[in-house]
């Protein structure tokens, strides 16, 4: 079993901030409602799901492609999350995933199949799957 962690220390009020880090260190960030909501430099959980599912998914993606023999010069993905504020507490509720693939040999209906299952089964998207709407664009450069 591999455990990772994810940490935030938040001072004061709702209208306070925070950091959020991760246990590399690589990721320090600051975060608050104004980087949340209204669009203020810095980060929000949403986004750094949108990249940890696009950094899973690629992974995922590109095991499956040289498991199946074809050869993967770069593959390119976003993954936007969609967070509603309109009710009463915000929700997510729809991920979409772009990726683009430069991989040698492969159709384009093949690419879309082994995009599709990695959207599927990527452990990332597999814990996203109460998210109601997961949607998926895939195509070859």
């Amino acid at each position: 079993m591999i455990n990772q962690r994810g940490k935030a220390v938040w001072n004061g009020d709702i209208k306070g901030s925070g950091v959020i880090s991760t246990q590399s260190g690589t990721v320090e960030a600051p975060y608050s409602v104004g980087t949340r909501f209204e669009g203020q430099k810095g980060t929000n959980p949403e986004e750094l799901i949108g990249a940890a599912h696009a950094g899973c998914y690629t992974m995922f993606l590109t095991s499956m492609l040289t498991k199946a023999g074809y050869q993967t010069e770069q593959i390119n993905t976003e993954s936007k999350v969609t967070l509603d504020t309109s009710g009463d507490v915000p929700k997510v509720v729809k991920i979409h995933i772009t990726t683009e693939g430069k991989v040698s040999g492969i159709s384009a209906d093949e690419f879309q199949k082994q995009a599709e299952n990695a959207k599927e089964n990527c452990p990332i998207s597999v814990l996203l799957s109460a998210v109601p709407e997961m949607t998926l664009e895939a195509k070859l450069s």
